[in-house]
């Protein structure tokens, strides 16, 4: 490796400015090294260019007539390719003195499919969590929610010294990780190098943080206790431990809070996962979880060497979310001369309960294979009391009543991984196979009650009718499902590589109903059960896929990859009570291709196709007329095709690093064969309404967005721009007509962040959002909504123990259905800090959340999609004042 780091050139480069900041022609730069001596002179921008630099211990000097000298070495620890250093300030010198010896960090490395921060180079206040630094840091956003965004994309797991903390949980490690305990912070594009050969691979890289300790922080104990309370009785508690020595890490976190603040961020506590998060979305300061939550959770990590080529870590967590929403929601549905208005005003209680257990293990054999298991346990247990008071109109017909929901749901899941990679003296040559087990039950039971008084204002004396239904529904499901891929890779010439793939996939569903109608066993005195609404159903999904790729790889700067597979796929079900099979078979050809060029050592651009299946669920297959809730009855269609979906995109990626810049978009367009849309019908001289669903063709979406992160001026001011447009051509069947609904979706965000001084910062941030969505059926509709966000923050530390903040936004809402949508909300918040005791080890902290108490309106919601407009408002946490106090904790080794 040491023969290898000494041989592979690199160019390093950056500007000599002044104390003006003005750049200087004419500097001497020279450059030694284990192997080189070289020598340039800055040009008349200020700028100056070493390349091909093949040593290591690298130092450089900086020498003009009339000024200092300054010298720089960089470590052969953090050498890369390209290097940019930061800008080097000549001082003026009168007279001749000893040469004066500087050494700076280089802030940003940019080395491929990977970008790091060195943290010396960035200021932080003392005592400042990771999450709060990498709000500093050009390129990375945190949203108030605590999801971490690097260069637009998501992180979606957290590494320490490259193992996973806490399970790679992020939310455990940017609340937790002391920002002063770590040397660098590195983003990959990461794809598990021994799943599958990641040059073949058409599907993007997730995000991952890898997190690199100081070396006197690799042997550390340190934790910390939070307690609070506050006006409108909330409070909050957390305390966490966390143990790192050389490799082994341990930590035990848990909180107990009703002011929406959890430390895990492992999806929702019903183990479902939330709605998918984008960069793009509008916030701004307002809380964004709907209702108000009581959280309690605890969880625990482990990580040691069992061996020396034996990697084993585990960890659980457990959250216990109770929440109360309220809210209101209006649902257009348009048929030919008549709408269908359901508004309905509710209450949701939800107490959720969600355990999660996981492990892997890591072993290199001597013969250097690797054997990978990673099993997984999750078990929820669900309560929820959902109660609807509603009026549904209908021309002359209207419906008043109310709709009441309880149900009990628990859910244990288990997940196996398996992996074996089979390791060959050939270079190039690999041998993967990988198993995947699934085993998940769900047990439901339901209490039901629909009742309502039904007006008929057609006749001349109105008629009045009540309808009421009682049901009591238990349901079991089960879902068994394996996966299994063999892939062989072997190389043939120097640039060439071929890949041989096999993928088998089975999943088995089965599902029992027994439905009682309560108001008829108590008529009857015995049990009634309604055999048109029970279920006894089994459904078959299996697909294969045989492939081969092949990969050209003339040098360093391109790589094209193109493959083919044949992937027969068969469903069926079948019904014992009936004795009916349903029986779906279909080949599909999948083609994928992609390429990747290096333009230069700073810009890359790629493309790539991919075709995949999809499955229909157990809600659109279920035989039977689900009328458990009568204004809408679901009807389910067995004979449903997979859908597959074609995609196609493109990339552009460029680092101005000599500016610190960044920039990416990208173009997707995705069209699906057999798309599953819904079929409704209204039913005649009725307010009741019948979904059932069908395969259709016709459907894409087209997709493209950009950023854009630059300092400005200088790197205390850093500007992130960032736009998306989405476009839906959505299908639908409306009273057996084709109905398309078109929806467009554009938005753009600035935002600009200050740092004035050590002692003051600012962010400022602007979003517009436009929605404008239009269907054919059955008269050409459109719904153009507008929403535009204007927002500041400020910090400002007055002395070394007092920090005082403020943010305020503003938002402007119009062109929506519903006038509660329609609000113009204004939100502020406030906080000071005090800090005390040595090293500034507790803080004390008040804060007025929703100053103006408008952030309780903000729960809004549209969708729109076929002949149906849906607009939701949900209540949100209000204005409230607290007092906390934090303690933080450490204890170091000691000293040998």
């Amino acid at each position: 490796m040491g023969a290898k780091a000494q041989t592979e050139p690199r160019q390093i480069q950056g500007f000599v400015v002044d104390t003006a900041g003005t750049r200087l022609k004419g500097v001497t730069i020279r450059l030694t090294s284990t192997r080189d001596t070289i020598t340039v002179i800055s040009s008349n921008a200020g700028y100056y260019r070493f390349k091909d630099i093949r040593g290591l211990d690298i130092r450089l000097s900086y020498s003009m007539l009339g000024h200092q000298i300054v010298n720089r070495t960089l470590s052969s620890k953090n050498l890369f390719s390209f290097i940019v250093m930061p800008n080097v300030v000549l001082r003026p010198q009168s007279s001749l003195i000893e040469g004066v010896y500087v050494l700076k960090t280089i802030p940003v490395v940019y080395a491929g499919d990977t970008v790091q921060y060195n943290m010396d180079a960035f200021t932080f206040r003392s005592n400042s969590l990771l999450e709060e630094a990498l709000k500093q840091l050009p390129g990375i956003q945190v949203s108030r929610d605590g999801t971490v965004y690097a260069q637009g994309k998501p992180i979606s797991s957290v590494q320490v010294d490259g193992r996973k903390f806490f399970g790679g949980d992020v939310l455990t490690a940017t609340r937790n990780l002391p920002a002063d305990f770590i040397k660098s912070i590195q983003i990959l594009n990461y794809r598990n190098e021994l799943s599958a050969d990641k040059r073949f691979t058409t599907e993007e890289p997730e995000k991952i943080l890898n997190i690199v300790l100081k070396e006197d922080r690799k042997r550390i104990s340190f934790g910390q206790l939070t307690a609070g309370v506050g006006t409108r009785e909330r409070y909050i508690g957390s305390a966490g431990i966390n143990r790192f020595d050389d490799g082994q890490e341990f930590s035990l976190v848990g909180s107990i809070n009703n002011t929406n603040t959890s430390l895990f961020s492992f999806g929702s506590p019903t183990g479902m996962g939330e709605r998918e998060k984008s960069l793009f979305d509008v916030n701004d300061f307002v809380d964004p979880t709907d209702g108000l939550n009581n959280i309690r959770s605890l969880g625990f990590s482990f990580s040691d060497n069992l061996a020396e080529n034996t990697q084993f870590n585990a960890n659980y967590s457990f959250t216990r979310k109770k929440n109360f929403t309220e809210g209101n929601s209006i649902l257009h549905s348009d048929y030919l001369r008549n709408r269908i208005s359901n508004e309905e005003n509710y209450d949701i209680t939800n107490d959720d309960n969600f355990h999660r257990l996981r492990a892997e293990l890591k072993h290199r054999f001597q013969n250097q294979d690797v054997l990978e298991i990673k099993p997984v346990f999750s078990y929820s247990r669900v309560y929820v009391w959902n109660n609807r008071k509603r009026q549904v109109n209908n021309n002359r017909i209207t419906n008043r009543g109310t709709y009441q929901d309880s149900s009990y749901q628990r859910n244990p899941n288990l997940d196996i991984d398996m992996l074996y990679a089979k390791s060959f003296q050939k270079p190039g040559r690999k041998l993967l196979g990988s198993v995947s087990l699934n085993f998940n039950s769900q047990r439901k039971l339901e209490d039901v009650l629909d009742r309502y008084v039904s007006v008929d204002s057609t006749p001349i004396d109105p008629i009045h009718s009540l309808f009421e239904q009682r049901y009591f529904i238990q349901q079991r499901n089960g879902t068994d499902g394996v996966r299994a891929s063999v892939s062989f890779v072997e190389p043939f010439s120097a640039y060439s590589t071929l890949e041989f793939l096999y993928n088998y996939e089975l999943t088995d569903m089965t599902t029992q109903r027994i439905v009682e109608d309560k108001l008829k066993s108590e008529e009857l005195g015995y049990f009634f059960y309604v055999d048109s609404l029970g279920v006894n159903y089994n459904y078959r999904f299996r697909n294969s896929r045989m492939g081969l790729n092949y990969l050209y790889t003339p040098h360093k700067t391109f790589r094209a990859n193109i493959g083919f597979a044949v992937q027969p796929v068969k469903l069926s079900s079948f019904l014992p009570r009936e004795d009916m099979q349903y029986t779906y078979e279909n080949v599909n050809l999948v083609p994928t291709a992609g390429f990747k060029w290096r333009l230069n050592e700073e810009t890359d651009w790629s493309v790539d196709y991919v075709g995949k299946n999809n499955q229909p669920n157990l809600l659109h297959i279920i035989p039977i007329r689900d009328n458990s809730n009568s204004q809408n009855i679901i009807v389910g269609n067995p004979e449903l095709k997979a859908e597959f979906s074609n995609r196609i995109s493109t990339t552009l990626r460029k680092f101005v690093t000599s500016r610190g810049q960044y920039f990416e978009t990208n173009f997707a367009y995705n069209y699906v064969a057999n798309k599953i849309v819904s079929d409704k019908t209204a039913i005649s001289g009725s307010t009741i309404q019948e979904t059932t669903f069908k395969n259709t063709d016709g459907y894409y979406d087209i997709k493209w967005y950009y950023l854009f992160n630059t300092p400005l001026f200088n790197e205390n001011v850093q500007l992130d721009i960032s736009g998306n447009t989405d476009y839906y051509n959505n299908l639908s069947y409306v009273n057996d007509q084709r109905n398309t609904t078109r929806q467009f979706i554009y938005s753009q965000s600035a935002q600009l962040r200050y740092s004035w001084s050590d002692y003051f910062e600012s962010m400022f941030n602007a979003n517009y959002l436009l929605n404008n969505a239009s269907y054919t059926w059955p008269y050409t509709t459109k719904i153009t909504g507008h929403s535009l966000l204007a927002s500041a923050a400020t910090k400002s530390y007055l002395g070394e123990h007092v920090t005082l903040g403020a943010e305020m936004s503003q938002r402007f809402n119009s062109g929506y259905a519903s006038s509660f949508m329609n609000i113009n909300p204004t939100i502020i918040n406030a906080y000071l800090e005090f800090s005390f005791l040595h090293n500034k080890q507790a803080l004390l902290r008040l804060q007025g959340f929703d100053l103006l108490d408008q952030n309780k309106n903000m729960g809004t919601y549209s969708e729109y999609i076929g002949n149906d407009v849906y607009e939701a408002r949900n209540n949100r946490l209000g204005r409230y004042f607290m007092v906390t106090l934090n303690m933080r904790l450490q204890k170091y080794p000691k000293k040998r």
